[in-house]
């Protein structure tokens, strides 16, 4: 069984990777997102999104075969690529993505509540998005340059997953984010490619602790705790 559904995900992953270049490569340019015709589009990067969407789904399948909450983790996925790759383009979290990741996401997790009955974590995950959520929209508005309101708005959805997870996970994959993208941002500055001064995207890093946690949290956090 665990073998049929991660066969299942890799297929779904290559089919949604391709659409993810597509998605990419109109929606920030308000372009129709209606499939290959208009233009030709950027190979290169349409391999690079489908194997990595590829990667994460057959990843999130071999953690999560057995539970209803799957397909919320595929969704939230295919949606922190698209996301990811317009943001570091285009420094842009745009609405028409984060909005309806957000419901799908609500609604799925609704969904694996009930496959699952696990409405306690259903709860948590509620209260872990209005957490994520509150807590970056204060450093928003202590900062607005170096934290944009898209990550706040992006910072709700990343809070249902991982607070579906546990208030651990929450904490841990928020942490993940913040701390890639300071590494990252100490690395172009020691290298000369960006100056202090410079705005970074942190959409990015904030998808990458969440995914990061998905797939190996539970190994960090037994790690952590001995």
């Amino acid at each position: 069984m665990t073998a049929a559904v991660v066969a299942v995900c890799a297929g779904a992953g290559l089919f949604v990777g391709l659409g993810i270049e597509v998605v990419v490569d109109r929606l920030p340019q308000r372009e129709p997102v209606d499939g290959w015709s208009r233009r030709n589009l950027n190979p290169g990067r349409a391999a690079l999104l489908t194997a990595l969407t590829v990667a994460l789904f057959v990843g999130l399948a071999v953690r999560y075969h057995d539970s209803w909450v799957l397909p919320a983790f595929l969704v939230l996925a295919a949606g922190l690529v698209a996301l990811s790759v317009i943001d570091l383009e285009h420094f842009l979290l745009p609405n028409r993505i984060v909005y309806p990741l957000a419901i799908g996401t609500l609604g799925l997790l609704a969904l694996a509540a009930l496959g699952d009955d696990a409405w306690a974590a259903f709860g948590r995950a509620i209260l872990g998005g209005v957490a994520a959520a509150v807590a970056l929209g204060a450093l928003h508005l202590a900062s607005p340059r170096s934290m944009g309101f898209g990550d706040v708005k992006l910072a709700f959805v990343l809070g249902l997953v991982l607070g579906w997870l546990g208030w651990s996970e929450l904490v841990l994959g928020l942490f993940c984010g913040f701390l890639a993208g300071a590494v990252v941002g100490l690395a172009l500055i020691a290298a000369r490619h960006r100056g202090r001064k410079d705005h970074l995207p942190f959409g990015p890093f904030l998808a990458f602790g969440t995914l990061v946690v998905l797939l190996w949290g539970d190994v960090m956090l037994r790690w952590y705790r001995g």
